[in-house]
């Protein structure tokens, strides 16, 4: 879509007094996220670019800006921290980029709730509710970028998912606060499983503006190394720990051939074995201890975060989730991409082993310990090594048709082909609500088509 010239004056006439960029560089880099992680994606979206960028500061401007969008039918991409992988702030077709991060307000903390507004970066929102002696459920590998509303729209799991299950699981999420792009745009408040309507929606049915997220009390989680001779051995050492109920926070399996990868663990991570980044409650070391032991590994690091930080090494997790695939890129830029997999229950082992010797070279594998829909889910998150999209693709029918796998992929930029496999016609129908016209983030969900806009 091409915005003309007097169209934009006239949409910046009508928010005047709201922050407005259009040097073109800027706006340039509100358009990205991390989909270069896929080749694919690179290709695909590389050079796309809105045309203007829009920081309001409170709701009220928020109002003003979908106001005006609506008026002069010009798409809308909302844009948190930007540390999504498959596109989701990138705008198909032009238009305004929503930078929502200086909607950063704690509103309320409560116990066991925080209610904060959606464009709070992670890592200070935990800050604030620190200070009552409580910490997030969950949060992801990027949380110093990452803001608490992005998370919530292009996310789905992530550190503490061990424990608390996904996001959309069991009251993570019960408030969601959402203004509608209209000529004269209204609140609308979604309480409990209501708000599944535009979680992992990626912006396409409404703007969050504010929203709760469930708390824990605060444990100061020390973050290990377990090292085995094996990643069969490391595995089920993980499996066994999650079962039978470790006090753990995170435990990430992560085979041999990423120590190469991870230039500040050297010597604790070392490339003859095979690892498992842990977060565990100090009242659990002992546990954590003989445990390891009896698997036959060894403990090469176990402090806690501040001793972690000021030895200047990553925190746990920094070493897992998606964390991975950053660090081999860092390393190795164009060699590698990723595949997102979710094994089948209960989950066996003896399955990765035969899949690292079917792929060799090719495929390097890390695993999560996870929870959903309150059961025990294990992911993947593999390093694949890039050659063709032909390959990547032979590659996904093998784990699902031959391994019973599910595979959210990560190369596609729609919500259903990347992960859900269907239309959610529930968030299509907020949708219908919300952003009648459907001007916000165009072309990310195919269960919305042209014929659908209201007039």
């Amino acid at each position: 879509m091409t915005v003309s010239h007097d169209t934009l004056d006239a949409f910046r006439a009508e928010i005047d007094g709201v922050r407005v960029y259009d040097d073109p560089k800027m706006v340039a880099a509100r358009s990205r996220d991390y989909f270069w992680y896929s080749p694919i994606l690179d290709a695909e979206l590389d050079g796309l670019a809105g045309d203007i960028v829009v920081m309001p500061e409170d709701e009220d401007e928020v109002k003003r800006v979908a106001a005006a969008a609506a008026r002069h039918g010009l798409p809308v991409t909302l844009r948190g921290g930007g540390t999504g992988n498959y596109g989701q702030c990138v705008p198909l077709e032009g238009g305004v980029i929503l930078d929502i991060t200086r909607l950063n307000k704690v509103i309320e903390i409560g116990e066991g709730r925080v209610r904060v507004q959606a464009g709070m970066r992670i890592s200070r929102l935990e800050e604030a509710v620190a200070e009552s002696g409580q910490m997030l459920n969950m949060f992801p590998s990027t949380k110093r970028t990452a803001t608490i509303g992005g998370f919530i729209s292009g996310g789905s799991g992530g550190i503490g998912s061990l424990r608390h299950g996904m996001l959309a699981d069991g009251g993570n999420v019960s408030y969601i606060r959402v203004v509608t792009v209209e000529p004269e745009p209204r609140v609308i408040e979604l309480e409990g499983d209501d708000t599944l309507k535009v979680q992992h929606a990626y912006g396409t049915n409404g703007i969050i503006t504010a929203l709760d997220f469930a708390l824990s009390p605060a444990t100061d989680w020390l973050h290990a190394i377990a090292l085995f001779d094996g990643y069969d051995v490391a595995l089920r050492f993980a499996t066994k720990a999650q079962a039978e109920g470790l006090d753990c926070f995170l435990m990430t399996p992560v085979e041999r051939r990423f120590a190469p990868f991870y230039k500040r663990l050297e010597g604790l991570f070392p490339p003859d074995r095979d690892a498992v980044f842990t977060m565990v409650a100090p009242e659990a070391a002992e546990e954590f201890a003989r445990r390891v032991a009896e698997a036959g590994g060894t403990i090469s690091l176990q402090k806690p975060l501040a001793e972690i930080e000021a030895a200047g090494l990553p925190p746990a997790w920094e070493c897992g989730w998606n964390h991975t695939t950053l660090q081999a890129l860092k390393h190795e830029p164009g060699v590698w991409t990723y595949l997102q997999v979710a094994y089948p229950r209960p989950f066996d082992p003896d399955l990765v082993m035969a899949q690292m010797r079917r792929y060799g070279d090719e495929v390097y594998f890390h695993h999560e310990m996870a929870r959903m829909d309150g059961e025990i889910q294990i992911f993947a998150l593999p390093l694949v090594r890039w050659t063709s999209r032909a390959r990547i693709y032979e590659i996904i029918d093998e784990l699902e048709s031959t391994d019973g796998c599910t595979v959210f992929d990560p190369h596609v930029v729609t919500i259903e082909d990347g992960g859900m496999k269907e239309i959610d016609t529930a968030q299509i129908a907020f949708k219908k609500l919300a952003d009648p016209r459907g001007l916000m983030n165009p072309g990310k969900t195919r269960g919305w088509t042209a014929d659908m806009a209201a007039q």
